[in-house]
């Protein structure tokens, strides 16, 4: 069986976040020795270097966006990289950079499945829904409303970005770790009818079945992308991200989510993002990100043949 073949994106960009800094996050992830490890893993790893785009502006909101024009051109052309990488038969890995990112990464997985006929599902692991819009959120910052974006909710920049509006179905994506949620934003999720196991539900269930069920139902040739935003991750063990958010999944809760995600086989795409290394300590986030990373290629903490 041939390695899995592995593309690293990196698009260094804060401009769809409130606080600076994730634009390091694909170079920290760099010197924390991505690209090694999952060579040590037998994948075959190309790593594109980082994509360009239009600098951080630190403007405030018009009509209710931050940075729209900005936020829709590292999109595309995050886009446009995923996409390449998808058509080479490349599984396309992106290191943000913020989270309004995904709207580009997944808008080009959606059109990417819809024109190879192979279903989808996401797998969206965050401390935050990311469903606001204009009228609902709190500060403007895109980075927290790619996931109503992607559903259509949004600047028809955004939602038409990769495709016909809207890109996804909710019933495409689960969220998992979910724990920080604007009170109009929940109100939006709940009248959406999206499909969240917030950390009240893996503490009453425990992570095993939570994720269980968040992978349950994918049928044989599913593409299924993974959409981890390091703020998923408690900030005891992962401070370096500029919305920590406290009771998030402890270091061995995390990695049975990565191993029972790799359990699949499934995994076609993977966005890495919101790391913030100048909130970090000695790059310690970045170097747990590139653990739990090696366990969705393989790596397993439990004594079991694969």
């Amino acid at each position: 069986m041939p390695p899995v073949a592995v593309s690293l994106i990196g698009a260094p960009t804060d401009v769809g976040a409130g606080s600076l800094g994730a634009r390091l996050g694909p170079d920290a992830l760099r010197v924390a020795g991505l690209a090694q490890a999952l060579c040590a893993h037998g994948v075959d790893v190309v790593d594109r270097g980082n994509l360009s785009g239009p600098p951080n502006p630190q403007s405030p909101p018009v009509a209710g966006h931050r940075h729209l024009p900005e936020v829709t051109e590292w999109c595309r052309r995050v886009a446009d990289a995923v996409r390449a990488e998808l058509q080479g038969g490349r599984l396309p890995m992106l290191l943000g950079g913020d989270h309004s990112l995904a709207i580009g990464s997944i808008g080009a997985v959606v059109a990417h499945c819809r024109a190879v006929g192979r279903p989808l599902r996401v797998l969206w692991l965050d401390a935050h829904a990311d469903f606001n819009t204009c009228e609902l959120t709190p500060s403007g910052n895109l980075h927290g409303m790619p996931v109503a974006v992607l559903c259509g909710h949004g600047p028809a920049a955004l939602t038409a970005l990769a495709g016909p509006a809207p890109a996804l179905q909710v019933q495409e994506i689960r969220q998992v770790g979910i724990r920080s949620v604007d009170a109009g934003e929940r109100c939006f999720v709940h009248a959406q009818r999206l499909e969240v196991f917030d950390m009240r539900h893996v503490d009453e269930h425990g992570m095993a079945a939570t994720m269980a069920r968040a992978l349950a139902g994918m049928v044989p040739g599913t593409h299924l992308h993974v959409s981890f935003d390091v703020d998923f991750l408690d900030p005891g063990i992962a401070p370096g991200v500029a919305t920590t958010v406290p009771g998030g999944p402890t270091w061995r809760e995390a990695q049975l989510c990565m191993e029972m995600i790799a359990d699949t086989g499934a995994l076609a795409s993977l966005d890495v993002v919101e790391l913030n290394p100048a909130l970090d300590e000695r790059n310690r986030t970045a170097v747990l990100a590139v653990d739990l990373i090696e366990s969705l290629f393989g790596k397993s903490t439990l004594m079991r043949l694969r």
